[in-house]
């Protein structure tokens, strides 16, 4: 007898030896025990995972001599029939090669008259989708309102392609990829009633290499037995299957992580001098990194299909990474993975994405950068402390940044401010009143129920820190009577402008009514009766881009300035 191709040798002949489809085969076992015969089914999913194979069990069961049954007996004529395709009544039509509206309309036609031997005229209907519109058209009354003798089942690889006319006159069934440790037991099965030597992890090799479909697998399987004489080793199923050096894998990953842009051209270089494919290998490191990670978020080291050595190696990769930088590489290959796919010089793109990678242990993260952290130098940062001129009296305020809890040191408080008549000189400045606020950070408001002014920035402080550290950046603060009188500093353009915003005032308001009570007001003054200068000009697009740190946020985020507002902090 001829040899046989195991992938037909171990096509399943019934709802039981089908595998990974429990769903599937629970809902048909069901219809067929009920008798809930319906009038046309669909069945979606990728190659190699059923579809045809479950069609023809379905329709051994519908037409079996013991039937309909949960499973067909596979000893009957019917069932013999089917099997072979010799059978009459059950008609598997490849779609691809029939999409013409006239010989779908000839097979509507012959589908009018009953079965000549069977209990039902079954029409397997394989790659639906490549019907045209206008044979899907001829095809949809008979489908609607069939004779009670027949039934539909398509096929198809693409479920999204078939009309929803035809979608809703079916019962669908979606295949779902078989899970890999299914495949493998399945694999090792065929392996051991086959007689043919293999490791479980070339078999879980193999198994991943199918990508969910067993045909493939089973295919793949064959092939590697083939070239064994029987037996498979590790070293070759990973050479046939286009299996890369998983030590080329680690070394990538590591120079990655430690930013090593030169060892990772010579190892990006050296994919096309071994003969790899750049597009694979790149795929290939996808899926490493993903491993890596789920190493780093503490996962079992027993679901990777990787050898034991290679596992406690990339444990250990992946560790001194960290998850989050994991995540970060993984997120920005998997961007880059159409441009690689679809590139016309693949080495080159590989290179250039790899090398991109290892430029991200160089950047600053944006909550440092929001904190007021240090930038890189290779990202434009400004010069080592100690060089060019002291920095202002008022920098040190604005370089602290906001505690993002409140402290409980006591405020700096000042003498009462009492009412008055004129505007002060210079030479007179206007006395402070003992419950008034002088300037502080924010860092310095606490809650104090006996001290109406740091109540009500510490109620201000809860809404919004930045509006709180400006009004403690005024001269002083007092609460009389209900109202808050803010004595700005002589100069100072940028408060009221910032209370001026819708939210700075609400925030403010909100918080004078917690304290105050309802009908509170707020007004500015000026500290002392200096000539207030002209406000600062509003800085240009050309001046922001030179900004350092704006540049360091531009390479993270790759945008562009479209408009520059000065902040209130900044005024």
């Amino acid at each position: 007898m001829t040899y046989q191709a195991l992938a037909r040798k171990w096509r399943p002949q019934d709802f039981a030896s089908l595998i990974g489809q429990e769903p599937v085969v629970t809902a048909l076992r069901n219809a067929l025990v009920e008798g809930r015969i319906a009038q046309a089914y669909l069945f979606a999913g990728i190659r190699g995972v059923g579809k045809t194979t479950a069609a023809r069990v379905l329709a051994k069961a519908l037409n079996c001599e013991r039937g309909p049954a949960a499973d067909p007996c596979n000893e009957c004529l019917a069932c013999r029939e089917i099997t072979i395709g010799a059978d009459l009544d059950v008609l598997e039509v490849d779609a691809a090669t029939y999409s013409k509206v006239e010989q779908v309309r000839d097979l509507t036609e012959s589908l009018r008259y009953g079965p000549a031997r069977d209990r039902y005229k079954v029409v397997v209907l394989d790659e639906v989708h490549r019907l045209s519109r206008q044979a899907f058209d001829a095809l949809l009354k008979i489908v609607e309102e069939p004779p009670p003798h027949l039934v539909f089942i398509f096929a198809t690889t693409e479920a999204e392609a078939v009309p929803a006319t035809i979608l809703s006159r079916c019962q669908e069934f979606r295949f779902r990829r078989v899970p890999v440790e299914t495949l493998a037991a399945h694999l090792e099965a065929v392996c051991r009633a086959e007689g043919i030597a293999a490791s479980p992890s070339a078999v879980r090799l193999v198994a991943r290499a199918g990508e969910g479909s067993v045909r493939d697998a089973v295919a793949l399987l064959d092939q590697l037995a083939t070239y064994g004489a029987g037996s498979i080793a590790d070293d070759d199923a990973a050479r046939l299957l286009g299996g890369f050096d998983f030590d080329l894998f680690h070394r990538l990953l590591a120079a990655i992580v430690a930013g090593d842009g030169a060892a990772v051209a010579a190892h990006a270089r050296s994919v096309e001098q071994e003969g790899w494919d750049p597009r694979q290998l790149f795929g290939r490191f996808l899926g490493y990194c993903r491993d890596a990670l789920h190493l780093a978020l503490g996962g079992t080291t027993a679901r990777l299909d990787l050898p034991p050595d290679e596992t406690a190696r990339l444990q250990t990769v992946a560790q001194g990474a960290g998850y989050e930088n994991l995540l970060r590489l993984l997120h920005q290959l998997l961007a880059i993975e159409p441009l690689v796919r679809r590139s016309e010089v693949p080495g080159l793109a590989l290179e250039v994405a790899l090398l991109r990678a290892a430029e991200l242990p160089k950047l600053t993260r944006v909550e440092e950068l929001l904190r007021g952290g240090a930038i890189p130098a290779a990202s434009g940062g400004a010069p080592a402390s100690g060089s060019g001129a002291a920095p202002s009296a008022r920098e040190p305020a604005r370089s602290a940044a906001p505690a993002p809890s409140l402290p409980t040191s006591s405020p700096r408080v000042a003498a009462p401010v009492p009412p008055r008549a004129a505007a002060p000189t210079p030479a007179a400045p206007a006395p402070v009143a003992a419950a008034a606020v002088a300037a502080a950070p924010i860092a310095v408001v606490p809650e104090d129920s006996n001290n109406p002014t740091a109540a009500v920035l510490h109620a201000v402080a809860r809404r919004r820190q930045v509006l709180a550290a400006h009004l403690a950046e005024a001269q002083a603060l007092h609460v009389e009577a209900g109202e808050l009188q803010i004595f700005r500093q002589p100069g100072d353009l940028g408060l009221a402008a910032a209370l001026q915003r819708p939210g700075n005032r609400a925030a403010l308001e909100e918080a004078l009514a917690e304290v105050c009570g309802p009908g509170a007001r707020w007004r500015i003054l000026d500290g002392a009766g200096d000539a207030l200068p002209a406000p600062p000009a509003t800085p240009d697009v050309e001046s922001a881009a030179a900004d350092p740190k704006v540049q360091a946020m531009l390479d993270i985020f790759g945008g562009t300035i479209a408009a520059v507002e000065r902040t209130a902090t900044e005024e």
